[in-house]
């Protein structure tokens, strides 16, 4: 996975495509234009019996480019990114810094795809992604593009509770005051926490802790873990701000209810 921070500070968490799944759209791309030219040819061929071979091979070049490149380019302009081939593997092309692609960039691609994928029969385009962490190939490098996977499993979700010698304490402390990007933080903390290294693990929860410290009061229990901290910490703040909102939805029922009766109601 990438992570993309854009001009408004907002990181995108972006996953590549794997070769093996760009193979198979650019496969079935090149299916679709196939079939699409041969249906094209088929029609000039029936239609143009009356022209003469000058005549004959310009509409046909036509045809080519018309089916290679124009229809290509044109899918990618309008659908920001997507062909019938991504479509169907469930990737999408994106710009360097994660924003949807115009004109320029699916023209580019549009360009440099004829040559490496029809004039080479895909052998430069396979070799080209083949040798890059993005697997892009010749005409993402040149329009500044790479694809990304739209179709991700949700992860499941993980599991929070205050530590059970935590509880006496988390009941009593304040934790009103917490920011909510600091308690962000520790909320993907805790997602992502057993995936991380050990090292990595041990020092972003001890990071994360002590930045939590300088909002909450009392100090928790000598001896208290930072991830047990952090636990109980984030589990008892969702749980109180549960009671709020479930509070307050209350209050508004009964004020809708009372709000019905007489003399107001017909």
């Amino acid at each position: 996975m990438s992570s993309i921070i854009t001009g408004e500070a907002v990181v995108l968490e972006l996953r590549p495509a794997s070769f093996a799944a760009r193979a198979l759209g650019l496969f079935l791309d090149v299916l679709f234009n196939g079939v699409l030219l041969a249906a094209v040819l088929i029609g000039l061929s029936a239609a143009g019996e009356d022209l003469d071979e000058a005549a004959m091979r310009a509409l046909v070049l036509v045809g080519v480019v018309f089916c290679l490149v124009i229809v290509p380019v044109g899918l990618e302009t309008l659908s920001r990114g997507l062909s019938l081939g991504k479509l169907a593997v469930g990737l999408r092309v994106v710009r360097d810094d994660g924003g949807a692609i115009r004109f320029r960039h699916a023209l580019i691609r549009g360009l440099a795809g004829f040559l490496e994928v029809y004039l080479t029969f895909g052998g430069l385009a396979l070799a080209v992604a083949l040798f890059n962490d993005k697997s892009r190939r010749l005409g993402d490098l040149m329009a500044g593009t790479y694809a990304v996977r739209t179709r991700i499993a949700a992860e499941p979700p993980v599991p929070v509770a205050v530590p059970p010698y935590l509880r006496a304490w988390a009941q009593t402390a304040d934790i009103g005051r917490i920011p909510d990007g600091t308690a962000r933080r520790a909320s993907r903390y805790i997602r992502q926490a057993g995936r991380m290294a050990p090292l990595s693990r041990a020092g972003m929860a001890a990071s994360i802790a002590t930045e939590l410290a300088a909002h909450v009061a009392p100090a928790p229990p000598p001896g208290t873990g930072p991830d047990d901290y952090l636990a109980a910490v984030v589990s008892e703040r969702r749980n109180r701000e549960f009671a709020r909102l479930s509070a307050q939805r209350r209050r508004n029922t009964e004020v809708g209810d009372r709000l019905q009766r007489l003399p107001f109601s017909s």
